[in-house]
């Protein structure tokens, strides 16, 4: 390889840096992949640090030590979450989001990879003192959220379905009743998906009665792991008490306003103390 210039090993190392969060690099690595001297590296590695602080990109965190190195964690400012929260409330105050139950369509937002991107690092933001093994996500909407969650900490996602299948080996099921309809339901997970011990971040894209939150916790305990936390994109203010109560929501849908017609969502109570 021709001698890099240095603009050219800083954005080598910004790309690096940002493609595998959480992963420490050491400076005697990227020497020899970019063919500099440590002290030049150090040096790179301070004016990108100093970038993504001042443009809000995330954090560039130097570890020091003989095991140390730099690795990148992906995160947002309250100023940027409380953003991300209005333009999804002003984007599902359409009355044609309603859905019969008194469900609100939210699968063209969570499935664009921009916003379900923007959403995973602020769940990250929200736990980022948890550090998770795995993310869980329960079939089917809740996987984009929850995969580009499990991308920003670097971890695997783990999806939890209705049913189990066979090509997944042996699994645990468990029942759980729903929240909301109070009709039994079950879900079910291949034994070799969860180590014994993980720590387990389950994020959904909905919460109403909490009942399948409930049901990941009593599954986990299958599985002898812990949930150190649920994240949901949508929380309804009806029923006030969820059947769990260690959760972060980012917007919380209130109704339809009868008058009017628009559906009244707003950012959650995490979402507004942020500081």
């Amino acid at each position: 390889m021709n001698r890099l210039r240095r603009g050219e090993r800083m954005v080598v190392m910004a790309q690096i840096l940002a493609s595998q969060p959480y992963k420490v690099f050491s400076l005697t690595e990227f020497a020899q992949m970019l063919g500099a001297a440590k002290s030049s590296i150090s040096e790179d590695l301070s004016f990108i640090r100093g970038a993504f602080e001042r443009f809000h990109l995330g954090k560039v965190e130097t570890l020091p030590g003989v095991a140390g190195g730099v690795r990148f964690l992906p995160s947002r400012t309250p100023a940027q979450i409380r953003a991300l929260a209005e333009t999804l409330c002003q984007k599902l105050r359409d009355p044609g989001r309603v859905l019969p139950g008194g469900f609100l369509y939210t699968t063209d937002l969570i499935s664009t990879p921009s916003l379900a991107a923007q959403i995973g690092e602020a769940f990250a933001t929200f736990f980022s003192d948890r550090r998770p093994d795995v993310v869980l996500a329960m079939e089917v909407k809740g996987i984009p959220l929850a995969l580009m969650t499990a991308r920003a900490f670097n971890v695997p996602l783990v999806t939890i379905r209705r049913e189990g299948r066979v090509t997944e080996g042996p699994s645990v099921s468990v029942n759980y009743v729903s929240g909301s309809s109070r009709v039994v339901q079950s879900m079910t997970l291949p034994l070799r998906a969860i180590p014994e011990g993980a720590k387990a971040l389950f994020i959904d894209d909905f919460i109403r009665g909490g009942g399948t939150a409930r049901g990941v916790y009593d599954l986990m305990r299958e599985f002898r792991a812990e949930v150190v936390g649920i994240g949901v994109l949508v929380e309804t203010a009806q029923p006030r008490e969820k059947l769990v109560t260690r959760y972060v929501s980012l917007l919380v849908y209130e109704g339809v306003d009868e008058a009017t017609g628009e559906v009244i969502v707003r950012p959650s109570r995490w979402v507004l103390e942020l500081s």
